[in-house]
């Protein structure tokens, strides 16, 4: 596709925009999204970058009532310890100084990673299916021990029964695979 703007360079940006029900789209070029960024962009600033898709994404946690509050309350801005990274400037910038400023402002990103990541916030890793094999299967089969545990000790014994079924299930699946190999 080409830019609409030059009609020259093929267009890397693709903007939609909807108002009253009313859809417009622009694609551009890189060159012509900086010379008349102001235009394209709502926020009046001239250029595009990711880091200020990310710094927007960020900053839709805090409203503009919680912004005024902020500039006339006493409370200090959240800071990283290590690096001195205030959440502000994370948030202007997309990045981190350090890796322990996420856990510094680990509040605020809560809420951001649910936005994100369709409600998960807590990273349990991938695995190809082609590869995985038993894999699966061994992760379901600690995970279920973990919470049989967890019934054991609150004295949840129908509960812990259900797990301990689930368990044999899961086991002679794995032996049944370990035959089969």
């Amino acid at each position: 596709m080409i830019c609409q703007e030059c009609k020259q360079r093929p267009a890397t940006l693709h903007f939609t925009k909807v108002v009253n029900g009313e859809k417009t789209e622009i694609h551009i070029c890189d060159t012509c999204a900086q010379h008349k960024g102001d235009m394209f962009l709502s926020s009046g600033n001239p250029g595009f970058s990711i880091h200020n898709l990310l710094a927007g994404l960020l900053n839709t946690e805090q409203s503009f009532a919680d912004k005024k509050v902020n500039a006339f309350s006493q409370k200090p801005m959240p800071q990283c310890s290590k690096c001195g990274m205030t959440y502000q400037q994370f948030t202007k910038i997309g990045k981190f100084g350090c890796s322990h400023c996420y856990k510094e402002f680990k509040a605020q990103l809560e809420s951001i990673l649910k936005r994100v990541h369709g409600g998960n916030t807590l990273h349990k890793g991938k695995i190809p299916k082609r590869m995985g094999g038993n894999i699966h299967l061994r992760k379901e089969l600690d995970e279920l021990k973990q919470m049989l545990q967890k019934h054991i000790q609150q004295e949840e014994f129908e509960q812990a029964a259900e797990m301990r079924d689930r368990i044999r299930i899961i086991e002679k699946q794995l032996s049944a695979h370990r035959e089969e190999e």
